[in-house]
């Protein structure tokens, strides 16, 4: 068995590149800068293309460039590969939401909470029921 300093002794391994660009793709959308995140990414998502994580990332920065077809391509691939992923789910429904496709996104919110009843999950489904509501009366 090795240890640590074993491990820093021999070297980078060969996914420490795609671990280091995935860590600085994650950073700059924290820091609102999705253009370059995906920039970052672009790699990635050729050789990772079954890292339910990179798209997700990857579909979380055309979320936030709103880019809303791509974002909504990268959260269906991201259930193409994990489909008991709640906040895929709950992403792609706010994806739907802001695409005003109101109906397709309650039914991802719908699924979401019942995946995983979280606050946030709820609030969203609220709304966009509420929404479709309002909109059925006037």
């Amino acid at each position: 068995m090795s240890s640590p300093r074993d491990t820093e002794r021999s070297g980078p391994g060969p996914g420490d590149g795609m671990v280091t660009a995935f860590r600085r793709a994650e950073q700059l959308l924290d820091h609102r800068r999705p253009l370059d995140a995906l920039k970052t990414l672009a790699p990635l998502l050729e050789t990772e293309s079954e890292a339910a994580s990179v798209h997700l990332l990857a579909a979380r920065a055309y979320l936030a460039s709103a880019q809303f077809r791509r974002a909504e391509a990268g959260f269906l691939r991201v259930l193409e590969i994990d489909p008991a992923d709640h906040y895929a789910r709950f992403a792609l429904g706010r994806t739907l939401q802001r695409q005003s496709r109101l109906e397709e996104a309650r039914a991802q919110l719908r699924m979401a909470a019942a995946m995983d009843p979280r606050p946030e999950y709820q609030e969203a489904l609220g709304e966009v029921s509420a929404t479709i509501a309002l909109r059925r009366g006037a």
